[in-house]
């Protein structure tokens, strides 16, 4: 049996995996908000979750091979230490360290879009694949790249940052402090702020209807659903986001060569939408057009991935 914990700004959620990569058993419970620099608040959350989980199975702690974590944040994969995470408020904790001790179990701790990489390797969309990119597209824009059978987390643990890679200049900066992130053009928040935009400038839509005037209602579902009754506003925040995860993952293909390309994260429940559109758009602006490029496609173990991907950390 393995243990993969899927930890959030919003929720931690924990599961028994067995060795096939199927949840046998998931809970969850809120993250904890506000400051928490040494993660004890949060770590006695990954412990209750843990705790939960063995006694509902009515397993020994001893049966459990391995114990993993996803972290929304830089991680020091070989001392198993956080190194920053903002959305926890997180600096340097020894998660590993504190797990092992509390279980004595194996403790093995990862960025999130590395675990969700690793799990569509080994069990879901790239699973016949050799070298692969996970483009997750949510709150913010990630990337998990596994290359030649291995995640790929460079020197510090902080490769694969696509959303981070500068794509143009935007009306707002990046939570990073720069301009021209591609989170900024191709996320949820991207969505919806670009909408918005174009609302305060006068532009007629249904999405104001539909949420009662309150603007900050809008939600990248509402803007999808628009654009899918051919609202001109939702369809012009579609062509720009399409425009710009192409100009993403073209430099990505450039870079790295893989043979296949994954979107998931909420925003990927838009990918009938967008997903022919993004692959013209590729089409058009490659480098080499003699070459065929990688297939892109949707990522398909959704929010099991986390769980999935941090249980077989040690297979990948």
């Amino acid at each position: 049996m393995r243990i993969g914990i899927d930890l959030g700004g919003t929720s931690i959620k924990g599961g028994i995996v067995d060795e096939d990569g199927n949840i046998i058993l998931e809970k969850s419970l809120k993250t904890v908000k506000g400051k928490d620099e040494n993660g004890d608040r949060i770590c006695n959350g990954i412990i209750k979750i843990i705790r939960e989980l063995i006694e509902e199975k009515n397993i020994s702690i001893n049966q459990v091979n391995l114990i993993g974590i996803g972290v929304p944040g830089n991680v020091d994969y070989k001392n198993g230490i956080v190194g920053r995470c903002v959305n926890l408020h997180w600096e340097n904790v020894h998660l590993g360290n504190i797990l092992e001790k509390e279980f004595g179990v194996k403790v093995l701790i990862d960025n999130d879009a590395n675990v969700a990489a690793g799990a569509e390797y080994l069990f879901g969309s790239t699973k016949k694949a050799n070298s692969t990119l996970l483009v997750t597209l949510g709150t913010g824009v990630g990337g998990g790249a596994v290359l030649n059978g291995k995640i790929y987390r460079g020197i510090n643990g902080a490769a694969m940052e696509i959303g981070h890679t500068i794509v143009g200049e935007n009306f707002y900066n990046c939570s990073c402090g720069n301009n021209g992130c591609l989170e900024t053009f191709t996320s949820a928040t991207a969505i919806i702020k670009y909408a918005i935009k174009l609302i305060e400038e006068g532009r007629k839509t249904i999405i104001t209807d539909i949420v009662n005037g309150n603007l900050n209602d809008i939600d990248a579902k509402i803007v999808f659903n628009a654009a899918r009754k051919d609202d001109v506003v939702a369809l012009e925040v579609l062509d720009r986001f399409v425009k710009y995860l192409a100009i993403g993952i073209n430099n990505a293909i450039s870079i790295l060569d893989v043979d296949s390309i994954v979107i998931g994260g909420g925003v990927s429940a838009g990918c009938d939408l967008f997903m022919d559109k993004l692959i013209n758009e590729i089409n058009r602006i490659k480098l080499f057009k003699d070459i065929p490029f990688c297939t892109i496609r949707k990522a398909n173990l959704g929010n099991s991935a986390g769980i999935i991907g941090a249980a077989m950390l040690d297979r990948i």
